[in-house]
């Protein structure tokens, strides 16, 4: 119960107050959330275009990361990020089990990626995309992405 506790205070936190480019899309259970965001700086990459994200959450958030992708449908985008693969999945250090830490929340995530898509320069995937998405086969937040950080 401690997993529905906390996002419910998340939900109403967010429904107080909800960050400029984030929007609420569907917080039915407590097991799936989706929230829309858009970069507001005037990026040229992303100008205009709004964002899905499926949040999912285990048993054990706000300990474990949810796991967040980009979600793809009729007038949702999955952006071109250097950092974003092309079925969605988002390789960023505040989304795995060790950049995690309890103390972020629904909101601070929808921030990161605002900022992440923010400061981008470059109209491209990642390397190695194609292959990556014809042959994972784990979760999200199962995969053991090497970062910058990690190779120094």
């Amino acid at each position: 119960m401690l997993v529905a506790k906390r996002l419910q205070k998340e939900l109403v936190k967010l429904n107080e107050h909800t960050p400029p480019g984030i929007t609420i899309v569907s917080t039915e259970n407590f097991q799936e959330w989706l929230m829309d965001i858009e970069v507001l700086d005037g990026n040229p990459l992303y100008q205009g275009e709004k964002y899905r994200l499926k949040f999912v959450f285990s048993g054990s958030y706000p300990i474990e990361p949810p796991e967040v992708t980009f979600v793809k449908d009729a007038t949702h985008p999955i952006p071109m990020h250097p950092h974003i693969y092309s079925n969605g999945i988002i390789c960023l250090d505040l989304l795995d089990r060790q950049g995690w830490s309890p103390v972020h929340n629904v909101e601070s995530v929808c921030m990161s990626l605002q900022s992440m898509l923010t400061g981008n320069t470059k109209n491209e995937r990642p390397p190695g995309d194609d292959d990556f998405v014809r042959r994972n086969t784990q979760r999200p937040r199962d995969i053991s992405f090497l970062f910058h950080d990690n190779s120094v």
